[in-house]
């Protein structure tokens, strides 16, 4: 069985931690951890203080610390743009590309998307994939947590794709593969995945216009949800990081 993670925001210096409030209550009262038990802590920003339980309570663990690294941020970053899918699909598609090691995700109001966040919809949409990365990514012994962003407008993913070394968009009537397409030698690569609907023609045209690559995932049309990680798995053997 894989070592337990938990996010401590704050990991010190010195040879003793305590884990307490949300994660200390599930790691002593839903994990049960005793004493004698290894687990790690990570920041979520690559520190990780790997650690042995010294004694545990009903809502905290006092830890002895064995040692403490830092691992670097993989490169190239991902970012990928998700057109907003419908109902707890989003959650499914924050979920599997935390695991798969997506860098950023960005929730996109795309024109074709059945779901929108408006009002007090964003706040609780975005809360919900923000939970699903931090949990995915503690279950995938993750020491640097995916950024969920801010949800983005089509303006605001034309000025991402611009900015990126390479910018993607999958389309189904792309004819350049994925598996085929010219990864530059350094810098981010940002990865449009449309909703439901799909992107539109003004949308393509759009991001095309700000230096992206229509694309091609396959010969089958994949739901919104499963297209990003069956991207990223592409683009992440490709540039090594697999």
């Amino acid at each position: 069985m894989s070592v337990p993670v938990f996010i401590a925001r704050e990991l010190g210096d010195g040879p003793e931690l305590t884990l307490d409030g949300p994660e200390g209550r599930h790691a002593a009262s839903v994990r049960r951890l005793r004493a004698g038990e290894r687990v790690d802590l990570t920041d979520g920003a690559g520190r990780v203080a790997e650690c042995v339980v010294r004694e545990a309570s009903k809502d905290a663990l006092g830890l002895d610390v064995l040692r403490r690294y830092e691992v670097p941020a993989p490169r190239p970053r991902l970012t990928v743009v998700q057109g907003l899918p419908k109902g707890d699909r989003g959650e499914l598609a924050v979920e599997m590309m935390t695991e798969a090691g997506v860098d950023v995700i960005v929730p996109w109001s795309a024109s074709r998307s059945i779901a929108q966040w408006k009002g007090d919809k964003v706040a609780k949409g975005l809360g919900r994939w923000r939970t699903t990365a931090r949990e995915a990514g503690k279950q995938s012994r993750r020491f640097h947590l995916p950024e969920v962003s801010e949800p983005a407008t089509t303006a605001r993913v034309a000025e991402l794709l611009s900015g990126a070394a390479l910018g993607l968009v999958l389309h189904e009537e792309a004819a350049e593969p994925l598996s085929r397409v010219a990864l530059p030698a350094e810098g981010d690569i940002v990865m449009v995945v449309g909703p439901e609907g799909g992107v539109s023609g003004e949308e393509l045209d759009r991001f095309s216009a700000a230096g992206a690559v229509p694309v091609l995932l396959g010969p089958t049309v994949l739901r919104t949800s499963t297209a990003g990680v069956a991207a990223a798995a592409v683009l992440l053997t490709r540039t090594g990081r697999w």
